[in-house]
């Protein structure tokens, strides 16, 4: 908070302005992220019988289509942080003397920096620049100067801008016409007897046949690419930073109510409140065929339900660490929320590869089937998350915060 640069910093002292449950919710969600590379769905294969492990392995997956698992919510819960930090972010620049415009011009810097980066990330391994507009870090840049120009508005206006962008987006899908009876499904890379295939009024947010869909291909064609884009395999989108916005918005409310002058009761209350009544409504939109939950094009039934999963996220983490001050126990996450940037990079680039390569090379190149074949990525990928985290650490006991 205050001037900051890609990779600012060693500081005097640690981030001021900061929400202890707020970092230890980001830590969790980054620890989420950055344990991919334990792998339960290998250990789930090598042991299929195992309901312990499949279980384990589902909620370390994405969900095809509609509904979710745990690891569908790493990337609405670090973009509703966004919003959350936002009101303190905002109040910290303008108690430095920082205008509106000056805001407004670092903003845009951080925009362009968030979907730079997203684009190395995703070519990392590539012969070329991958420009791709799905990707986390992406889809916050495309938003966020919109989302800097609500916090200088009030609650209202920025529940009115939700409730337009939600029904906004809702009716372009549903405007956009059905695919017609000779449609090549092949083309869109999706078989036409799909299971995962909506009917009825739903059908509107399927998979690589919806309005999204043909905006990237007429878009994402317009940029070098090695072949013509056709379709995205996971059924991504770029349109998805609009409802994304939306999911920051929420963030955003949140944020204002963890920093005005109500009681602690007050706000875990209305935490849980909005957290609950969001989740009812988006459950509803899905079983009344109105709007499917679909993480991957974001749909508004998305951002409603998976916005109340965060605000119980927050609510728990708020009740735990800020009102009972149960902090000890969670300094594990503390670490990796404080520096969420530089763990994300570490999850999504190549670092932990080079770690685990090296492990093999050190300590024998079978030294993972300690405890069995099966269990190899469980300790490979544990050791390997083990160093992620003393990386961070050391950053964090020499006052070292990345921040864009």
């Amino acid at each position: 908070m205050g001037k900051t640069t890609i990779a600012e910093t060693v500081n005097n002292e640690a981030p001021v302005n900061r929400i202890a449950s707020v970092d230890v919710y980001r830590g969790f969600v980054m620890l989420l992220m950055m344990a991919e590379v334990v792998s339960f769905e290998s250990v789930a294969k090598a042991l299929p019988d195992n309901r312990f492990w499949q279980i384990l392995a589902f909620n370390q997956s994405h969900v095809p289509w509609t509904w979710l698992s745990l690891h569908d919510m790493i990337q609405p819960s670090f973009t509703f942080l966004v919003g959350v930090v936002l009101p303190y972010s905002v109040a910290s620049r303008k108690k430095k003397g920082a205008t509106f415009n000056s805001i407004i011009g670092h903003t845009l810097f951080r925009s362009l920096v968030l979907i730079f980066l997203g684009f190395f990330l995703r070519s990392l391994g590539s012969d070329h620049t991958v420009f791709t507009f799905e990707d986390t870090l992406t889809q916050i840049g495309l938003g966020y100067t919109f989302l800097v120009m609500l916090g200088f508005c009030s609650p209202k206006i920025q529940l009115g801008v939700l409730i337009f962008i939600l029904v906004g987006y809702w009716l372009a899908f549903a405007l956009y016409p059905l695919p017609g009876a000779g449609f090549d499904y092949a083309s869109a890379g999706v078989p036409p007897n799909w299971e995962h295939n909506l009917h009825g009024f739903a059908a509107h947010w399927n998979k690589n046949t919806n309005l999204a869909w043909a905006a990237d291909r007429w878009f994402l064609n317009l940029l070098p690419r090695s072949q013509p884009f056709l379709f995205n395999e996971g059924g991504y989108s770029t349109l998805s930073f609009i409802p994304t916005l939306g999911t920051m918005i929420l963030g955003l409310l949140a944020g204002g109510v963890l920093k005005n002058s109500q009681t602690g009761k007050e706000k875990l209350k209305y935490f849980i409140i909005a957290g609950g009544s969001l989740i009812a409504l988006g459950i509803l939109l899905q079983l009344t065929n109105i709007n499917p939950i679909v993480k991957r094009i974001w749909t508004p039934a998305w951002v409603v339900f998976s916005g109340g999963i965060c605000f119980g996220f927050l609510a728990l983490f708020y009740w735990l660490v800020d009102l009972k001050q149960i902090q000890k126990p969670f300094f594990f996450l503390t670490v990796i929320g404080v520096n969420s940037i530089a763990a994300y990079v570490m999850a999504d680039g190549g670092l932990r590869r080079y770690i685990s390569e090296n492990l093999h090379t050190h300590l024998g190149q079978h030294y993972d089937q300690l405890f069995g074949i099966a269990y190899t990525t469980l300790v490979s990928g544990g050791l390997t998350l083990f160093f992620l985290w003393l990386i961070l650490y050391w950053m964090y006991r020499r006052k070292i915060f990345i921040k864009i």
